[in-house]
């Protein structure tokens, strides 16, 4: 029987709770203020839909925009906003004089600035009753009035002047090619493939087995646990590659047609493997795809196998293979894992790194949840946010800009961290989305089930045999099924069939708190990834991978801004604890720790994740981790120009320009002026429903090269104008506000 709680009970957790709000509340303070507010970001993030490229975005806009909040007092540091054109796009300032009390005056422009932004981009997030509170309590908290909604700071209010900031970033927001203010909807990309239904077995109905699938399911629920009516996720993002980039630049981009509308694709990797008469490298594609389904054979604890998972026997890859051939000696295609090496030493301590001996399955199946960033999402880019903040707060991190010179204060570590680290995760969102866009590879759930409906490519004097789309056999893992089989079926309906040895699935759950579903022989026809049955895979094509994208890029900017590819310490960590960790089923099986001795290590691990998880097959991965390297690196370098005064603004040489625009009733006509080597054009004016409005032929010269259009029939909306010649084509977003 429960005691009764006495008054000595009562005084002692009064106590007990005024000293935890006292520690809390120095805790806090011990943070700067641009922390602050990209913890809030951070909850906000997780609070939202599970949209990595939006929320690097947001991540993007709210550090810059705290960026500028600093710079604009710095003696050396310039703006990269304020009195800029960015992309197009002009931020007026005329400059302010520098307050008595900088630090005072910068902490209210950051303040205003980021609680602005926050308060418009999570207005109508699933979770705004939480984020726009914590908003609001912040700057409350902090001393400031939510009701000052001034943006002149010409009166010398640091309030005004970061209202003045957020305004801006938001108007850029609405004109940087990311279509915020039609929420983000696709624009004109459709799918070529037939929903695959998970209720049904197989995948009968895909038209192309090189193209992405979306699936249907009763229900679907995002990775931050948001259930997404219709039950048929779209395409997140396929256009993603025509936003405003932070870093890339027109050297990096090239740009491609599909049914009349443009895919800008920054550090193109080319095709990745295909299957079928004229496939490109098919075999690849089939021991990729195949490789997937084995790995799933890897997560089950009572299978017996151990590994270590310490520094000393993983982490420190060699130098990535460039070509898919080579793949294969890259990763252990039947015992999982890379080709890590390990490490003999930490660096830090001079000893060796203590071995960690865990099931296997244990391992793969904690990395999985654990970078899949669910079902509480931060998405990717907001996940390495975490990891910097978690870098930042290590008691032996000495805050040393690149590991150099003297030690820089909280907030100036923050600021120019968030800066470097969001402008990779954007422009990494931005190549990684558009290659995904353009490419439109498929998932390996659509990939697996397709060739094994098909049949086996390994042997003609085996029945159901199809060279060009059947999937290979491998001893143990991925055979056909033989009379006597249990799988056979009550009359023999399965023989000859695939079956693969792999985790069989959420069907096999009983109950996520106690039960997991093992591993078993299962008709390759109902192969599951290792996911949520109401997520099974994201919503956006596999090529190239954003978790690979994403986290080699953050590595590259942690490594640089540090001045140490390893974690303070020598060793970052992750707790799993024994039947916590894990969400749709039990485990791990025992308490473990991830593990990393540096940051590529760390964004390696993110890679693997993918593959255990049944998410991407190595094609997606590689990829994704050079590119992410050369962005990461590109990032910092361009961010490093803005802390020393010597920024180069890149200019766009346009192909086309339309003015003005947008449009209002005060003028119908526009200009559309071409900067190219054509004569004849092919002019079309398009709907957001893809419809032609408008089609004509216009002729310019060298001496006359524009030409007008008067728009005045058109109902007020967006548009897309599209100009081509035989060789040459460009498109523009035209945007009519007023009926004429």
């Amino acid at each position: 029987m429960k005691r009764q709680l006495q008054s000595s009970d009562l005084k002692a957790l009064l106590l007990m709770l005024v000293i935890f709000l006292f520690f809390v509340s120095k805790a806090n303070a011990q943070h700067s203020v641009a922390r602050q507010w990209n913890e809030v970001l951070l909850t906000g993030i997780r609070g939202d839909f599970a949209r990595p490229t939006i929320h690097a975005r947001n991540l993007m806009h709210i550090s810059m925009a705290m960026y500028d909040a600093w710079a604009v007092y710095d003696e050396v540091a310039e703006s990269y906003f304020l009195g800029k054109t960015v992309n197009g796009f002009t931020c007026p300032f005329d400059g302010v004089s520098k307050p008595v009390d900088i630090e005072a005056a910068r902490k209210e422009i950051i303040s205003y600035a980021a609680y602005r932004i926050i308060y418009e981009r999570f207005l109508y997030s699933p979770g705004a009753l939480k984020t726009i509170p914590d908003a609001t309590n912040l700057l409350n908290d902090l001393g400031y009035d939510e009701n000052i909604t001034s943006t002149d700071y010409s009166t010398g209010s640091p309030a005004a002047l970061g209202n003045y900031i957020a305004s801006k970033v938001l108007e850029y927001g609405l004109q940087d090619g990311s279509f915020e203010d039609d929420n983000f909807q696709n624009q004109h990309y459709e799918a070529l493939n037939p929903a695959l239904d998970m209720d049904s077995s197989g995948n009968s109905d895909i038209i192309d087995p090189n193209r992405w699938q979306p699936l249907k399911l009763n229900v679907f629920v995002d990775q931050s646990g948001n259930p997404i009516p219709g039950g048929v996720p779209p395409f997140l993002s396929p256009e993603w590659g025509n936003v405003a980039p932070f870093a890339l630049s027109e050297s990096d981009k090239t740009t491609y047609w599909r049914d009349g509308n443009s895919y800008h694709v920054y550090h193109d990797p080319s095709t990745p493997p295909t299957i079928g008469v004229e496939g490109y490298l098919p075999e690849e594609y089939k021991w990729g795809f195949s490789m997937v389904s084995i790995w799933g054979a890897h997560l089950d604890p009572s299978d017996g196998v151990m590994i270590d998972i310490s520094p000393a026997s993983i982490g420190n890859n060699p130098a990535f293979p460039t070509n898919y051939e080579n793949y294969r000696n890259f990763y252990d295609y039947k015992n999982g894992g890379d080709a890590s090496q390990g490490y003999t030493e930490n660096p830090k301590t001079g000893q060796p790194y203590i071995p960690q001996i865990v099931p296997r399955a244990d391992y793969a199946r904690v990395l999985a949840e654990f970078w899949a960033d669910g079902p509480d999402s931060e998405t990717p880019p907001g996940h390495w946010f975490s990891i910097l903040n978690y870098v930042s707060d290590h008691p032996e991190l000495v805050k040393k800009y690149k590991g150099e010179g003297t030690i820089i204060n909280d907030l100036e570590w923050d600021i120019k961290g968030y800066f470097m680290l969001a402008g990779a995760m954007h422009d990494a969102a931005i190549s990684a989305w558009g290659i995904k866009g353009w490419y439109d590879y498929l998932r390996p759930v659509s990939a697996i089930r397709f060739m094994a409906d098909q049949g086996q490519s390994t042997d003609a004097n085996l029945p159901n045999y199809n060279s060009e789309y059947g999937i290979p056999l491998v001893e143990g893992y991925i055979e056909q099924v033989q009379a006597g089989d249990t799988l056979a079926g009550a009359n023999g309906e399965n023989i000859n069939k695939i079956k693969v040895y792999s985790w069989k699935g959420p069907n096999y759950i009983v109950s996520p708190d106690s039960t997991i579903a093992g591993v078993g022989w299962i008709l390759a026809e109902n192969w599951w990834p290792y996911q949520r049955p109401s997520f099974v895979t994201p919503p956006f094509a596999g090529f190239v991978s954003g978790h690979s994208t994403f986290s080699r890029a953050a590595a590259e900017v942690l490594t640089m801004l540090t001045g140490d590819p390893f974690f303070p310490g020598g060793m970052g960590e992750f707790e799993a604890n024994k039947d916590e960790f894990l969400v749709f089923e039990d485990g791990p099986s025992v308490n473990l720790t991830l593990q990393w001795a540096t940051y590529r290590d760390a964004s390696d691990q993110t890679s693997l994740s993918r593959i255990w998880g049944g998410i991407h097959p190595p094609a997606d991965d590689i990829p994704g981790r050079l590119i992410g390297e050369q962005i990461g690196i590109d990032a910092f370098n361009f961010a490093e120009k803005y802390f020393e005064g010597k920024a180069t603004i890149p200019v766009f040489e346009a192909e086309m320009t339309a003015f003005p625009n947008p449009i209002t009733s005060e003028n119908s006509i526009i200009t559309v002026a071409i900067n190219a080597d054509v004569t004849t054009l092919n002019v079309q004016l398009v709907n957001t429903q893809g419809q032609v409005v408008l089609s004509d032929f216009r002729t310019i010269s060298e001496d006359m090269p524009y030409f007008k259009m008067d728009l005045k029939e058109l109902e007020p909306g967006v548009y897309f104008l599209n100009i081509s010649s035989e060789d040459w084509s460009a498109t523009e977003k035209i945007v009519v506000l007023n009926s004429f």
